[in-house]
């Protein structure tokens, strides 16, 4: 018996090593494939139809509310009406007796994302999503971005409302929608819509520039440390970390600042010019209703009533520029992912209840 389970064993193990043997060779070749096939590509673009999602969620719950009998009954009542809708626009067309708007194709809302961090790195993919549905779209459609950013670096912000200001540049209205927060850059960007749309307790605003610079001359001064900077310029260098900063130099990087700011400002009353921007260009936030009292947003909702009242009579398209990963960066990212949501459940335990909403 104890021979028979050590030939099965080895059996099992050699079996084991050759399937592992195959299954490297045959992701070594897919992955020579894949290179071969993306050759002098960074990534592409993926399209999804949320009308198709949403009616796959309606018929799902049709399906666990109805009988058998009911549910087949409601399915030939949808084919019916969804012909018959069909046959009006064809006939309409045909014939003229509609007039040329109500003869076009439904209008289609373009729907785009933005997560921001401090360096704004989504715009990398947000410049290509625009890019591409700018080959198709116009004046008759719509572009959504459902943002959300609490702001970073001044050109990287700035970079990315300039992306968003090609829509409005080409004729197409633009809604930005702010569920959690559009704060400092994030507000630059959102500015750019036409009609901004924030949830109740979305966070908005915080229009200034903020700059912070530690400086360590006192602790080489005080353990006989030398900085030397040599710079050509009088301004190429005002404020510095281990240099001794002067009073001329805080006042200059003072008036930078200031000037930073005005820009921003003028860049918001660009695009809302019925704002008092003098009146919240203070650096505060307020939150959705605050915010729309003081005139930042247009209305009160959320980025999924929207899009769902949208796809009632519209073609809502989700457009994601999907950026080609090599394995090694995959498997960098899944490792980065599971760290953080372990600290944020350790965070989360360690809270205090009273501390946290419900």
């Amino acid at each position: 018996m104890w021979e028979f389970l050590t030939d099965y064993g080895l059996f099992l193990a050699k079996a084991a090593t050759v399937l592992l043997g195959v299954l490297v060779a045959a992701i070594g070749v897919a992955a020579l494939v894949a290179r071969a096939r993306g050759a002098g590509e960074d990534g592409h673009i993926e399209v999804r139809k949320l009308n198709s999602r949403l009616d796959a969620m309606r018929d799902a719950l049709h399906a666990a509310t109805l009988d058998e009998r009911e549910y087949k009954r409601w399915r030939k009542a949808e084919r019916k009406a969804a012909k018959a809708r069909r046959g009006k626009e064809v006939a309409a067309a045909v014939d003229g007796a509609a007039s040329p708007e109500q003869a076009k194709p439904p209008r289609r809302v373009f729907v785009l994302g933005f997560h921001g961090d401090l360096r704004a790195h989504a715009v990398r993919n947000l410049r290509e999503e625009i890019t591409a549905l700018l080959t198709l779209a116009d004046a008759g459609d719509r572009v959504v971005l459902r943002l959300e950013s609490s702001g970073g670096m001044v050109h990287s912000y700035g970079l990315a409302a300039a992306q968003l200001a090609r829509v409005r540049e080409c004729g197409i209205p633009l809604t930005v929608c702010v569920d959690k927060v559009a704060a400092s850059g994030g507000y630059l960007m959102a500015c750019v819509a036409e009609r901004i749309v924030a949830a109740p307790f979305a966070i908005l605003g915080s229009i200034g520039v903020v700059a912070q610079i530690p400086n360590f001359h006192r602790l080489l001064r005080k353990h006989d440390i030398d900085y030397e900077l040599l710079t050509a310029g009088q301004y190429k260098r005002t404020l510095t970390v281990f240099g001794r900063n002067t009073e001329a130099a805080r006042q200059k990087f003072a008036e930078e600042l200031e000037d930073t700011h005005a820009l921003f400002r003028e860049f918001v009353q660009r695009f809302r010019p019925s704002l008092d921007v003098a009146a919240v260009a203070t650096g505060e936030v307020w939150f959705g209703e605050r915010a729309l009292a003081r005139g930042l947003v247009d209305a009160l909702g959320t980025s999924d009533a929207l899009l769902q009242d949208a796809a009632r009579d519209s073609e809502v398209l989700e457009v994601r520029y999907v950026e080609r990963r090599g394995l090694q960066e995959r498997f960098g990212l899944a490792v980065e992912s599971a760290v953080r949501r372990g600290v944020e459940q350790a965070l989360d335990g360690l809270a205090e209840p009273g501390s946290r909403t419900r």
